[in-house]
C-alpha cells in the first residue's frame, strides 16, 4: 500500500486523451484543483468510461468500476466516490466490493433534502443530460417524494457537447454558467415551488456560489458528499 493514506479516491472518467496529450489544469473550484479541498484527492481512470457510455449506462463498466475502486484502495484510499453522478448506477455494486464508504454521486443526497424542504416544497435536481436520467437513479420508492423532484439537463449545451466530444474538449466555468442558470430559470417558470436545487454533474459547482446568488436558493453539489464521506473516516 501506497504511504498516501486517508486519501478520498474517485473513480473518472476516461477523457479518452492521446498519449502525446497533456491534460489541461483544473480551473479554480473544479473538483480536481488542489485548493478545492483540505483533504488529499487520488483518482483512478475507469477504462473506457467514457461520457457516451456512462451518461447511457453501459452495463459492461461495472466490472471496470469494481476494480479501479480495489485500486484507490489499496493506494489508501479511505473512501470513494466518483467524477460523474451517472455512476450511481453502480454504487451497490462498488459498495459491496470494498471495505469503506462509497459514495458516487450527489444524487444520493435526494431523499434527505426532501426531509429537509417543507413538504409543498420541490427539489430541483439539474443534470448533465436528462434525457438519459432514468428514475431509479433518484431511489425514491414514495411516490409523493417523486412529484417532489423536478428534473432538468443541460443537453445540447456547447458544455455537454464538449465532454460528450472524444477526446473531451475542455470547459470552465464562463461556459458552464449561462446553461445552467437558464435551465433552472426554465424549471423555477414551470415550478415556483422549487425551493433547493441539487447539482448532478460534477462540472457544475464551479458555478454552484453564482447560481446561489443569482436565485437565492440553497444549492448543493458532490463536494458536500466528498467533505461528508471522507470526513466520516478522516
Amino acid at each position: 500500500m501506497s504511504q498516501n493514506l486517508r486519501s478520498l479516491g474517485l473513480l473518472r472518467l476516461d477523457q479518452a486523451l492521446s498519449p502525446d496529450s497533456a491534460e489541461p489544469a483544473p480551473e479554480p473550484g473544479c473538483i480536481l484543483h488542489p485548493a478545492t479541498f483540505d483533504f488529499p484527492i487520488i483518482w483512478e481512470i475507469v477504462p473506457g468510461a467514457w461520457v457516451k457510455r456512462v451518461v447511457p449506462g453501459d452495463p459492461a463498466l461495472e466490472q471496470a468500476c469494481i476494480a479501479a475502486a480495489h485500486r484507490l484502495v489499496e493506494r489508501g484510499a479511505t473512501a470513494i466516490s466518483s467524477t460523474c453522478g451517472f455512476f450511481i448506477r453502480h454504487q451497490a455494486a462498488v459498495a459491496a466490493s470494498v471495505n469503506v464508504p462509497v459514495a458516487l454521486s450527489s444524487l444520493l443526497l435526494v431523499p434527505t433534502l426532501l426531509q429537509q424542504l417543507p413538504s409543498a416544497a420541490k427539489l430541483a435536481v439539474v443534470t448533465f443530460d436528462s434525457t438519459q436520467f432514468s428514475e431509479d437513479m433518484l431511489r425514491l420508492d414514495n411516490p409523493a417524494d417523486r412529484e417532489r423532484v423536478v428534473i432538468g439537463g443541460v443537453e445540447g449545451s456547447r458544455v455537454w457537447e464538449c465532454e460528450m466530444n472524444i477526446p473531451r474538449i475542455p470547459t470552465g466555468a464562463a461556459d458552464i454558467e449561462p446553461d445552467v442558470a437558464a435551465c433552472i430559470a426554465r424549471l423555477r417558470a414551470k415550478h415556483p415551488e422549487i425551493s433547493a436545487i441539487l447539482f448532478e454533474c460534477t462540472c457544475f459547482p464551479m458555478v454552484a456560489s453564482a447560481i446561489r446568488r443569482v436565485t437565492g436558493l440553497p444549492v448543493f453539489d458532490i463536494t458536500a458528499l466528498y467533505r461528508m464521506t471522507f470526513g466520516s473516516v478522516a
